[in-house]
């Protein structure tokens, strides 16, 4: 890039918490400055969500992408980690939610935007709705130099990749050198956070090991509405706050309770990143808040 973004966001005063991760110094293929980019994440919008603790369910996702479109340097993409809308028995009403998500982020300038399903989006049909508007739920995409695979950890009702997409995936990183940098980007957590509340993927582990001989693997993903991080072995995982309504700390709480309204603070615990992918092989993570128009 030619211009430090993050000290344009200071000065600017826009910046929310940076958070740096990666290995510092591993070698990696082509690692040109102008291989450098970044991209922004967005995740659990819950489209017809509608009730406590948010009193403006239609106006948080507005609201970030204003934000988004305000931004001085436009990402390279734009990824949406699933749940894009909130769960629904009626197969027409899901279509209509689905649909209008898909209307409501054509208001984003930038069209290139990567999504993939959440368990409220696709776990009562097995994404059918989903793929029908957005396409197909895992897949893989190079942008770079990094090695991006989208994981499918929510049509499967019972929170499982299953065999044949962990079979894909063998097949997709036996092409690439152990060199090239890996994310993953997917809506559960791949490691067990706290699987009395679903925040896991029940055959993660295994998808954990395909990545280990990677020197450069990092996940991000959704679900869990606030932000969390954690490392299995050098393998980093971020987990990005919603867009509807945050929700406790693992086992915090007796249940899996949204938290409450802060009238005070209005959309506290809700937001959006940016993930900027630097050399060597580095991530760093700048936090938004959603703000009152």
């Amino acid at each position: 890039m030619s211009v430090d973004r993050r000290q344009f966001l200071k000065l600017a005063g826009l910046g929310g918490v940076v958070f740096a991760s990666g290995l510092a110094g591993c070698a990696t293929s082509g690692a040109a400055a102008e291989d450098e980019f970044y991209f922004v994440q967005l995740s659990d919008t819950h489209i017809g969500f509608k009730g406590a603790p948010n009193p403006d369910p239609a106006g948080t996702l507005p609201k970030a992408i204003a934000a988004v479109n305000a931004l001085e340097i436009q990402p390279d993409f734009i990824v949406f980690t699933g749940d894009l809308t909130h769960t629904t028995d009626d197969p027409k009403e899901r279509r209509q939610r689905l649909a209008q998500f898909k209307d409501m982020i054509g208001a984003l300038k930038n069209r290139n935007i990567r999504f993939m399903p959440g368990e409220h989006d696709g776990s009562l049909d097995k994404s059918e709705a989903f793929k029908e508007l957005f396409g197909e739920t895992h897949y893989t995409f190079d942008h770079k130099g990094v090695h991006f695979i989208v994981l499918d950890n929510v049509s499967d009702p019972a929170a499982r990749l299953g065999e044949e997409q962990l079979a894909w995936m063998k097949a997709d990183l036996e092409k690439q050198p152990k060199d090239r940098r890996i994310v993953v980007l997917t809506h559960r957590p791949l490691f067990p956070l706290y699987p009395q509340w679903d925040w896991a993927t029940r055959d993660g582990d295994q998808a954990i090991q395909l990545l280990m001989p990677f020197r450069s693997a990092t996940v991000f993903y959704g679900h869990i509405h606030q932000e969390h991080h954690f490392k299995t072995a050098h393998i980093e995982h971020h987990a990005a706050k919603g867009l509807m309504f945050p929700l406790p700390a693992a086992g915090s709480q007796p249940k899996r309770l949204p938290l409450p309204w802060d009238a005070a603070h209005p959309y506290r615990g809700l937001g959006f990143r940016e993930v900027d992918a630097e050399r060597p092989a580095e991530y760093k993570l700048t936090e938004f808040p959603v703000v009152k128009a």
